[in-house]
């Protein structure tokens, strides 16, 4: 794409940047942009771009393929009830260090080759979001029950990209799994936000698929 390209999709974009100036857009972060490192770079540099021009974008994900791929490493079962993974308290562990310590930090250092921009919380800083388990049949997959997004308006305040990696705290002090769609779209409605994105390579959603 050259910058004639580049500028017509911006005076294009202007109208909907005009009305967008100064509020916050949260961004649910999954698809091919989490397993291909060209694309990831091209989706941060355009998060970049909205923060530039003065909209505030809050970036939540999850990570099941990588998730997956570590479980097999590990020969541990991957299983899946109505389209949610079972995760066992052994696979919460895994589902934590990928969802924290890896997918998260890739993120937020393919923002950050930009400038001092980002910063990665769990769902489970600052009680951002508490869940209760979903059914007895997922284990640790929760259903969040509060939000309290006070960590995330802070860090907006001060400037910063919040990057979100989507798992909960429990009643019962643990650690939940939580669907990244659902949990961009509760703290999305807490916040107010202008508008939800969601970036994915699934078509939609299916009554029956």
């Amino acid at each position: 794409m050259d910058m004639h390209d580049k500028a017509a999709i911006l005076m294009e974009s202007l109208p909907w940047i005009k009305r967008a100036w100064g509020r916050t857009v949260v961004i649910k972060y999954g698809g091919a942009a989490m397993t291909d490192e060209t694309l990831r770079h091209s989706v941060a540099a355009d998060i970049v771009l909205m923060k530039l021009v003065g909209i505030n974008p809050v970036i939540v994900h999850g990570g099941g393929p990588e998730i997956t791929a570590y479980m097999d490493r590990l020969g541990m079962p991957v299983e899946f009830v109505d389209g949610l993974r079972v995760t066992s308290p052994e696979a919460m562990e895994i589902v934590k260090m990928v969802l924290v310590g890896k997918v998260n930090k890739e993120l937020v250092s393919a923002i950050n080759a930009h400038g001092r921009l980002a910063v990665g919380i769990a769902g489970d800083d600052a009680n951002l979001m508490r869940a209760v388990a979903t059914d007895e049949r997922l284990g640790r997959v929760g259903t969040i029950s509060a939000v309290d997004t006070t960590v995330v308006r802070n860090l907006i305040a001060d400037g910063f990209i919040p990057v979100i990696a989507s798992v909960a705290l429990g009643e019962d002090g643990g650690s939940f799994n939580i669907n990244a769609d659902l949990a961009a779209g509760e703290i999305a409605a807490a916040l107010g936000a202008e508008k939800v994105i969601f970036l994915t390579d699934v078509d939609g959603l299916y009554a029956d698929f």
